[in-house]
Protein backbone atom coordinates (compact mmCIF):
# COMPACT_ATOMS: atom_id res chain seq x y z
CA UNK A 1 0.00 0.00 0.00
CA UNK A 2 1.11 3.40 -0.53
CA UNK A 3 0.41 6.07 1.78
CA UNK A 4 1.07 9.70 1.71
CA UNK A 5 1.46 12.16 4.77
CA UNK A 6 1.12 15.93 4.20
CA UNK A 7 0.69 19.49 5.75
CA UNK A 8 -2.84 20.57 6.19
CA UNK A 9 -1.72 24.52 6.74
CA UNK A 10 1.98 26.81 6.53
CA UNK A 11 3.87 23.85 7.56
CA UNK A 12 4.87 22.94 10.98
CA UNK A 13 2.41 20.54 11.68
CA UNK A 14 3.93 18.19 13.83
CA UNK A 15 4.03 16.03 10.77
CA UNK A 16 7.30 14.64 12.06
CA UNK A 17 5.99 12.82 14.70
CA UNK A 18 3.48 11.14 12.98
CA UNK A 19 5.57 10.42 9.88
CA UNK A 20 7.90 8.90 12.32
CA UNK A 21 5.09 6.82 13.85
CA UNK A 22 4.16 5.20 9.99
CA UNK A 23 7.62 4.95 9.16
CA UNK A 24 7.88 2.53 11.79
CA UNK A 25 5.21 0.30 9.92
CA UNK A 26 6.73 1.25 6.20
CA UNK A 27 8.93 -0.95 4.14
CA UNK A 28 9.99 2.41 1.99
CA UNK A 29 9.78 5.67 2.95
CA UNK A 30 10.07 8.26 0.35
CA UNK A 31 10.96 12.21 0.20
CA UNK A 32 9.25 13.64 -2.75
CA UNK A 33 9.56 17.42 -2.65
CA UNK A 34 11.10 20.58 -0.62
CA UNK A 35 14.68 20.22 0.12
CA UNK A 36 16.47 21.37 3.50
CA UNK A 37 14.70 24.28 3.92
CA UNK A 38 12.20 23.04 6.55
CA UNK A 39 12.63 20.24 8.66
CA UNK A 40 11.02 17.32 10.54
CA UNK A 41 11.59 17.35 14.15
CA UNK A 42 11.74 13.51 15.83
CA UNK A 43 11.80 12.05 19.28
CA UNK A 44 12.00 8.59 19.82
CA UNK A 45 13.75 6.04 21.51
CA UNK A 46 17.19 6.51 19.26
CA UNK A 47 16.51 10.57 20.67
CA UNK A 48 16.08 14.09 19.10
CA UNK A 49 16.40 14.38 16.05
CA UNK A 50 15.85 17.65 13.97
CA UNK A 51 15.97 15.89 10.13
CA UNK A 52 15.88 18.42 6.83
CA UNK A 53 16.66 16.31 3.92
CA UNK A 54 16.68 12.74 5.66
CA UNK A 55 13.58 10.65 5.09
CA UNK A 56 11.95 9.85 8.43
CA UNK A 57 12.36 6.12 8.31
CA UNK A 58 16.50 5.99 8.91
CA UNK A 59 15.47 5.41 12.52
CA UNK A 60 14.59 1.62 11.22
CA UNK A 61 16.44 -0.89 9.92
CA UNK A 62 13.99 -2.92 8.12
CA UNK A 63 13.05 0.82 6.06
CA UNK A 64 14.61 1.59 3.21
CA UNK A 65 14.77 5.42 2.74
CA UNK A 66 14.90 7.40 -0.46
CA UNK A 67 15.64 10.42 -1.77
CA UNK A 68 13.05 11.28 -4.68
CA UNK A 69 13.28 13.11 -7.98
CA UNK A 70 11.24 15.97 -7.16
CA UNK A 71 13.55 17.18 -4.70
CA UNK A 72 16.17 20.22 -3.87
CA UNK A 73 19.39 17.38 -3.00
CA UNK A 74 21.52 19.92 -1.18
CA UNK A 75 24.62 17.35 -1.39
CA UNK A 76 26.98 18.62 1.18
CA UNK A 77 23.72 18.82 3.84
CA UNK A 78 22.70 15.41 3.22
CA UNK A 79 26.11 14.13 3.93
CA UNK A 80 26.37 16.14 6.88
CA UNK A 81 22.53 15.13 8.16
CA UNK A 82 23.95 11.92 7.33
CA UNK A 83 26.98 11.85 9.51
CA UNK A 84 24.74 13.16 12.63
CA UNK A 85 21.97 10.26 12.06
CA UNK A 86 25.31 7.70 12.48
CA UNK A 87 26.19 9.20 15.76
CA UNK A 88 23.41 8.01 17.18
CA UNK A 89 24.07 4.71 16.39
CA UNK A 90 21.80 4.65 13.45
CA UNK A 91 22.72 2.82 10.22
CA UNK A 92 20.22 3.67 7.61
CA UNK A 93 19.78 2.26 4.13
CA UNK A 94 19.62 5.01 1.84
CA UNK A 95 19.05 5.55 -1.95
CA UNK A 96 18.82 8.78 -3.92
CA UNK A 97 17.07 9.02 -7.05
CA UNK A 98 19.65 9.46 -10.39
CA UNK A 99 17.02 12.06 -11.59
CA UNK A 100 17.25 14.52 -8.86
CA UNK A 101 18.89 17.53 -9.29
CA UNK A 102 21.35 18.73 -7.26
CA UNK A 103 21.16 22.32 -5.11
CA UNK A 104 24.25 24.29 -6.19
CA UNK A 105 26.17 27.04 -4.15
CA UNK A 106 25.26 29.67 -6.19
CA UNK A 107 21.54 28.48 -5.85
CA UNK A 108 22.05 29.26 -2.34
CA UNK A 109 23.80 32.99 -3.28
CA UNK A 110 21.47 34.05 -5.52
CA UNK A 111 19.08 33.62 -2.36
CA UNK A 112 20.45 35.65 -0.54
CA UNK A 113 21.36 38.34 -2.96
CA UNK A 114 17.35 38.53 -4.42
CA UNK A 115 16.16 38.91 -0.68
CA UNK A 116 19.23 41.25 0.46
CA UNK A 117 17.69 43.29 -2.92
CA UNK A 118 13.90 42.89 -2.39
CA UNK A 119 14.82 44.81 0.91
CA UNK A 120 11.54 45.09 3.25
CA UNK A 121 9.50 43.46 0.26
CA UNK A 122 12.03 40.30 0.72
CA UNK A 123 9.76 36.64 0.46
CA UNK A 124 10.85 35.72 4.02
CA UNK A 125 13.10 32.56 2.57
CA UNK A 126 14.96 30.27 4.16
CA UNK A 127 17.95 31.28 2.37
CA UNK A 128 18.43 27.52 1.38
CA UNK A 129 18.32 28.11 -2.65
CA UNK A 130 15.12 26.61 -3.37
CA UNK A 131 13.77 29.47 -5.36
CA UNK A 132 16.97 29.32 -8.01
CA UNK A 133 16.98 25.78 -7.71
CA UNK A 134 13.54 25.11 -9.03
CA UNK A 135 13.88 28.08 -11.08
CA UNK A 136 16.87 26.46 -13.00
CA UNK A 137 14.99 22.66 -12.99
CA UNK A 138 12.35 24.08 -15.11
CA UNK A 139 14.36 26.93 -17.05
CA UNK A 140 16.45 23.17 -17.74
CA UNK A 141 19.11 24.34 -16.70
CA UNK A 142 19.52 22.41 -13.95
CA UNK A 143 21.68 19.51 -13.22
CA UNK A 144 20.31 16.36 -12.77
CA UNK A 145 22.76 13.71 -10.12
CA UNK A 146 23.21 11.02 -13.24
CA UNK A 147 24.92 14.11 -15.17
CA UNK A 148 27.79 13.89 -12.46
CA UNK A 149 29.13 10.88 -14.46
CA UNK A 150 29.52 12.32 -17.48
CA UNK A 151 32.68 14.79 -17.42
CA UNK A 152 31.51 15.94 -21.03
CA UNK A 153 27.94 17.04 -20.67
CA UNK A 154 28.68 18.41 -17.23
CA UNK A 155 31.58 20.63 -18.44
CA UNK A 156 29.13 21.98 -21.38
CA UNK A 157 26.08 22.50 -18.96
CA UNK A 158 28.54 24.80 -16.24
CA UNK A 159 29.95 26.58 -19.27
CA UNK A 160 26.24 27.26 -20.34
CA UNK A 161 24.90 28.11 -16.32
CA UNK A 162 28.11 30.23 -15.90
CA UNK A 163 27.25 32.26 -18.74
CA UNK A 164 23.82 33.19 -17.70
CA UNK A 165 24.79 33.10 -13.93
CA UNK A 166 27.59 35.69 -14.13
CA UNK A 167 24.83 38.48 -16.21
CA UNK A 168 22.65 38.49 -13.42
CA UNK A 169 25.63 38.78 -10.88
CA UNK A 170 27.08 41.60 -12.68
CA UNK A 171 24.45 43.61 -13.62
CA UNK A 172 21.67 42.83 -10.89
CA UNK A 173 23.99 42.18 -7.73
CA UNK A 174 26.95 43.26 -8.43
CA UNK A 175 28.76 40.53 -6.78
CA UNK A 176 31.32 37.79 -7.37
CA UNK A 177 31.21 35.99 -10.73
CA UNK A 178 31.24 32.12 -11.16
CA UNK A 179 34.24 30.14 -12.19
CA UNK A 180 33.84 26.81 -14.37
CA UNK A 181 36.80 25.24 -13.05
CA UNK A 182 35.49 26.19 -9.60
CA UNK A 183 32.29 24.86 -10.13
CA UNK A 184 33.37 21.77 -11.80
CA UNK A 185 35.51 20.84 -8.63
CA UNK A 186 32.62 21.07 -6.66
CA UNK A 187 30.32 18.34 -8.85
CA UNK A 188 33.43 16.12 -8.64
CA UNK A 189 33.81 16.46 -5.08
CA UNK A 190 29.73 15.95 -4.83
CA UNK A 191 29.98 12.93 -7.37
CA UNK A 192 32.30 10.75 -4.75
CA UNK A 193 30.12 11.65 -2.05
CA UNK A 194 27.27 10.94 -3.52
CA UNK A 195 28.05 8.27 -5.79
CA UNK A 196 27.04 5.34 -2.96
CA UNK A 197 23.61 6.18 -2.96
CA UNK A 198 22.56 6.53 -6.48
CA UNK A 199 20.13 4.60 -8.11
CA UNK A 200 17.43 3.89 -10.31
CA UNK A 201 13.94 4.69 -7.91
CA UNK A 202 11.69 4.39 -10.49
CA UNK A 203 12.48 0.75 -11.05
CA UNK A 204 13.07 0.29 -7.38
CA UNK A 205 9.90 1.60 -6.84
CA UNK A 206 7.64 -0.17 -9.54
CA UNK A 207 8.88 -3.42 -8.58
CA UNK A 208 8.19 -2.38 -4.76
CA UNK A 209 4.55 -1.95 -5.74
CA UNK A 210 4.59 -5.48 -7.33
CA UNK A 211 5.43 -7.05 -3.89
CA UNK A 212 3.24 -5.48 -2.46
CA UNK A 213 5.39 -3.29 -0.15
CA UNK A 214 4.54 -0.57 1.91
CA UNK A 215 5.19 2.39 0.68
CA UNK A 216 5.38 6.28 2.83
CA UNK A 217 5.55 9.62 0.80
CA UNK A 218 6.68 12.04 2.92
CA UNK A 219 5.52 15.57 2.14
CA UNK A 220 7.24 19.12 3.35
CA UNK A 221 5.61 22.23 4.61
CA UNK A 222 1.55 22.24 3.86
CA UNK A 223 -1.17 22.74 1.35
CA UNK A 224 -1.40 26.74 2.19
CA UNK A 225 2.71 27.22 0.71
CA UNK A 226 2.01 25.00 -2.60
CA UNK A 227 2.72 27.79 -5.46
CA UNK A 228 -0.80 26.89 -7.36
CA UNK A 229 -3.08 26.64 -4.04
CA UNK A 230 -0.94 28.50 -1.68
CA UNK A 231 -0.64 31.90 -0.43
CA UNK A 232 1.00 32.85 -3.69
CA UNK A 233 3.44 34.97 -4.04
CA UNK A 234 4.42 33.45 -0.17
CA UNK A 235 4.80 30.41 -1.09
CA UNK A 236 7.37 27.20 -1.82
CA UNK A 237 8.38 26.54 -4.89
CA UNK A 238 7.76 22.89 -5.29
CA UNK A 239 4.37 21.43 -4.98
CA UNK A 240 3.08 20.64 -1.19
CA UNK A 241 0.31 18.62 -2.17
CA UNK A 242 -0.34 14.73 -2.01
CA UNK A 243 -1.33 14.53 -5.43
CA UNK A 244 2.72 15.68 -6.64
CA UNK A 245 4.11 12.80 -4.17
CA UNK A 246 3.68 10.88 -7.47
CA UNK A 247 5.42 13.24 -9.68
CA UNK A 248 8.28 13.74 -7.22
CA UNK A 249 8.80 9.68 -6.08
CA UNK A 250 7.84 8.43 -9.64
CA UNK A 251 5.12 5.99 -8.83
CA UNK A 252 1.25 5.78 -10.56
CA UNK A 253 -0.79 8.40 -8.54
CA UNK A 254 -3.86 5.66 -8.57
CA UNK A 255 -1.50 3.45 -6.12
CA UNK A 256 -1.79 6.51 -3.54
CA UNK A 257 -4.46 4.89 -1.13
CA UNK A 258 -4.62 6.79 2.20
CA UNK A 259 -3.82 10.55 2.41
CA UNK A 260 -3.57 11.30 5.59
CA UNK A 261 -3.40 15.17 6.56
CA UNK A 262 -2.28 16.60 9.55
CA UNK A 263 -3.13 19.58 11.27
CA UNK A 264 -2.30 21.54 14.04
CA UNK A 265 -4.75 22.37 17.33
CA UNK A 266 -3.77 25.86 16.77
CA UNK A 267 -2.14 27.90 13.59
CA UNK A 268 1.46 28.47 12.93
CA UNK A 269 3.45 29.79 9.94
CA UNK A 270 7.02 31.03 9.55
CA UNK A 271 8.14 33.29 6.93
CA UNK A 272 5.84 36.10 5.35
CA UNK A 273 2.41 35.81 3.82
CA UNK A 274 -1.23 36.24 4.50
CA UNK A 275 -2.11 34.55 7.99
CA UNK A 276 -5.91 35.78 8.62
CA UNK A 277 -6.65 34.09 12.43
CA UNK A 278 -2.63 35.25 13.47
CA UNK A 279 -2.49 36.56 16.93
CA UNK A 280 0.50 39.25 18.58
CA UNK A 281 2.02 40.56 21.41
CA UNK A 282 2.09 39.24 24.58
CA UNK A 283 -0.90 36.77 23.70
CA UNK A 284 1.18 35.29 21.07
CA UNK A 285 4.40 34.61 22.90
CA UNK A 286 2.32 32.95 25.72
CA UNK A 287 1.41 30.36 22.66
CA UNK A 288 4.71 30.48 21.41
CA UNK A 289 6.46 29.34 24.73
CA UNK A 290 3.85 26.65 25.19
CA UNK A 291 3.76 25.45 21.50
CA UNK A 292 5.50 22.04 20.56
CA UNK A 293 8.40 20.49 22.23
CA UNK A 294 10.72 23.62 21.96
CA UNK A 295 8.14 26.06 22.03
CA UNK A 296 7.40 27.66 18.30
CA UNK A 297 10.95 27.97 16.82
CA UNK A 298 11.89 26.47 13.27
CA UNK A 299 13.43 23.87 13.17
CA UNK A 300 15.88 24.71 10.22
CA UNK A 301 16.11 28.68 11.13
CA UNK A 302 15.46 28.76 14.77
CA UNK A 303 12.99 31.88 14.21
CA UNK A 304 9.89 32.48 16.08
CA UNK A 305 7.67 31.13 14.27
CA UNK A 306 4.01 33.35 13.78
CA UNK A 307 0.94 32.08 15.87
CA UNK A 308 -2.73 32.16 16.06
CA UNK A 309 -5.73 30.50 16.16
CA UNK A 310 -7.25 27.18 14.41
CA UNK A 311 -8.61 28.26 11.01
CA UNK A 312 -11.43 26.15 9.70
CA UNK A 313 -11.45 28.17 6.22
CA UNK A 314 -7.79 27.56 5.64
CA UNK A 315 -7.27 23.71 7.24
CA UNK A 316 -10.67 22.78 5.90
CA UNK A 317 -9.30 24.38 2.46
CA UNK A 318 -6.01 22.70 2.99
CA UNK A 319 -7.51 18.70 3.03
CA UNK A 320 -9.67 19.26 0.19
CA UNK A 321 -6.48 20.17 -1.78
CA UNK A 322 -4.56 17.34 0.00
CA UNK A 323 -7.68 14.94 -0.47
CA UNK A 324 -7.02 13.95 2.47
CA UNK A 325 -8.95 10.40 3.54
CA UNK A 326 -8.22 11.16 7.00
CA UNK A 327 -7.04 13.99 9.57
CA UNK A 328 -4.38 14.36 12.34
CA UNK A 329 -4.60 16.99 14.91
CA UNK A 330 -1.41 17.42 16.83
CA UNK A 331 -0.01 19.45 19.70
CA UNK A 332 -3.96 19.57 21.02
CA UNK A 333 -1.75 19.76 24.62
CA UNK A 334 -0.32 22.96 24.02
CA UNK A 335 -3.95 24.68 24.82
CA UNK A 336 -3.80 23.25 28.14
CA UNK A 337 -3.05 26.37 29.59
CA UNK A 338 -5.62 28.54 28.23
CA UNK A 339 -9.65 29.10 30.27
CA UNK A 340 -10.82 29.87 27.01
CA UNK A 341 -9.99 29.13 23.38
CA UNK A 342 -11.06 31.10 19.70
CA UNK A 343 -11.58 29.10 16.58
CA UNK A 344 -11.72 31.18 13.28
CA UNK A 345 -14.64 29.94 11.31
CA UNK A 346 -15.24 32.69 8.41
CA UNK A 347 -13.18 35.61 6.67
CA UNK A 348 -15.28 38.84 6.41
CA UNK A 349 -14.19 40.33 3.49
CA UNK A 350 -15.98 43.64 2.19
CA UNK A 351 -18.73 43.12 4.76
CA UNK A 352 -19.38 39.44 3.56
CA UNK A 353 -18.82 36.27 5.31
CA UNK A 354 -17.14 34.04 3.75
CA UNK A 355 -16.11 29.83 4.74
CA UNK A 356 -14.13 29.28 1.46
CA UNK A 357 -10.70 30.07 1.27
CA UNK A 358 -10.07 33.18 -1.23
CA UNK A 359 -7.05 33.90 -3.90
CA UNK A 360 -4.25 36.03 -2.18
CA UNK A 361 -5.41 39.61 -2.89
CA UNK A 362 -8.79 38.84 -1.24
CA UNK A 363 -6.99 37.15 1.32
CA UNK A 364 -5.16 40.71 2.10
CA UNK A 365 -8.89 42.25 3.15
CA UNK A 366 -9.87 39.63 5.10
CA UNK A 367 -10.75 39.81 9.06
CA UNK A 368 -11.19 36.53 10.76
CA UNK A 369 -14.92 36.00 12.37
CA UNK A 370 -14.04 33.71 15.24
CA UNK A 371 -16.06 31.79 17.82
CA UNK A 372 -14.82 31.21 21.59
CA UNK A 373 -14.75 27.81 23.33
CA UNK A 374 -14.35 27.28 26.77
CA UNK A 375 -10.85 25.73 27.43
CA UNK A 376 -10.03 22.34 29.67
CA UNK A 377 -7.36 24.36 31.29
CA UNK A 378 -5.12 21.18 32.79
CA UNK A 379 -2.94 18.86 32.00
CA UNK A 380 -3.73 16.34 29.56
CA UNK A 381 -0.65 14.60 28.62
CA UNK A 382 -0.45 10.97 29.29
CA UNK A 383 -4.18 10.39 28.51
CA UNK A 384 -4.42 7.60 26.45
CA UNK A 385 -8.10 7.38 25.59
CA UNK A 386 -9.99 9.51 23.89
CA UNK A 387 -13.33 9.25 25.85
CA UNK A 388 -11.00 9.66 28.95
CA UNK A 389 -10.17 13.52 27.76
CA UNK A 390 -12.08 16.29 29.10
CA UNK A 391 -14.97 16.96 27.65
CA UNK A 392 -14.29 20.21 26.70
CA UNK A 393 -11.61 18.93 25.13
CA UNK A 394 -13.44 16.89 22.88
CA UNK A 395 -16.10 19.61 22.24
CA UNK A 396 -12.83 21.54 20.49
CA UNK A 397 -11.80 18.27 18.70
CA UNK A 398 -15.25 17.58 17.39
CA UNK A 399 -16.36 21.38 16.40
CA UNK A 400 -13.40 21.78 14.46
CA UNK A 401 -13.92 17.89 13.04
CA UNK A 402 -17.25 19.01 11.69
CA UNK A 403 -16.12 22.33 10.40
CA UNK A 404 -13.71 20.79 8.18
CA UNK A 405 -15.85 17.79 7.08
CA UNK A 406 -13.32 15.08 7.39
CA UNK A 407 -12.39 12.80 10.18
CA UNK A 408 -10.03 13.32 12.80
CA UNK A 409 -8.71 9.85 13.83
CA UNK A 410 -6.19 10.70 15.62
CA UNK A 411 -4.87 13.46 18.55
CA UNK A 412 -1.61 14.05 19.67
CA UNK A 413 -1.13 14.90 22.81
CA UNK A 414 2.33 15.49 24.07
CA UNK A 415 5.48 15.70 21.77
CA UNK A 416 6.66 12.09 22.03
CA UNK A 417 5.50 9.12 19.60
CA UNK A 418 3.82 7.20 22.24
CA UNK A 419 1.46 10.61 22.90
CA UNK A 420 -1.28 9.75 20.38
CA UNK A 421 -4.98 8.91 21.13
CA UNK A 422 -6.81 7.09 18.19
CA UNK A 423 -10.23 7.79 18.10
CA UNK A 424 -12.82 4.73 17.23
CA UNK A 425 -14.67 6.25 14.11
Amino acid sequence: MVRAIVGANWGDEGKGKITDMFAEQSDIVIRFQGGANAGHTIINEHGRFALHLMPSGVCYDHTTCIIGNGVALDINKFINELEQVKKAGLNPHLLVSERAQILMPYHILLDEYEEERLGKNAFGSTKSGIAPFFSDKYSKIGIQVNELFDDEVLKAKLKNICTLKNLTLEHVYHKPLLNEDELFATCTEYKEKIAPYVCDTHTYLANAIKEGKNILLEGQLGTLKDPDFGIYPMVTSSSTLAGYGAVGAGIPPHKIEDIVVVTKAYSSAVGAGEFVSEIFGDEAQELRIHGGDKGEFGATTGRPRRVGWFDCVASRYGIECQGATQVVMTALDCLSYLEEIKVCVGYEIDGEVTKDFPTTPLLKKAKPVLVTMKGWHCDIRGIKNYDELPQETRDYVEFIENEMGCNITMVSNGPEREAIIYRNK
